[in-house]
């Protein structure tokens, strides 16, 4: 199976640089940033390779058709997207304690 590209929406570019500055500047933590990242990115060639692994949950709970989500696997974050024909486009990367279906909604 060829694996398809992952492109971030603008939303999703800036929840990640969000969460990188928070390890980096609240944290104090250039680690975690870093672990964040490569997660990140483990997360993002997984989607890829493979976008109907996720969970459709908040697609049957927010009525959005085609969403779903991925857990990082080390960081208390999911990844939410829909697949496309012809890539995987990710909407948002949303730390789980939050409220998804409000953050979901942010433009």
């Amino acid at each position: 199976m060829r694996s398809k590209p992952v492109v971030p929406s603008r939303q999703a570019r800036q929840d990640v640089e969000s969460e990188i500055d928070y390890y980096l500047v609240e944290e104090g933590s250039e680690q975690a940033a870093l672990g964040f990242i490569g997660e990140i990115e483990t997360a993002y060639t997984k989607l890829g390779r493979h976008p109907a692994m996720g969970s459709p949950r908040y697609a049957y709970e927010l009525d959005l058709p085609g969403l779903r989500s991925w857990p990082l696997r080390r960081y208390p974050h999911l990844v939410f997207y829909v697949e496309r024909a012809d890539h995987v486009e990710i909407w948002r990367v949303i730390n789980g304690a939050r409220d998804i279906p409000a953050w979901l909604h942010e433009d």
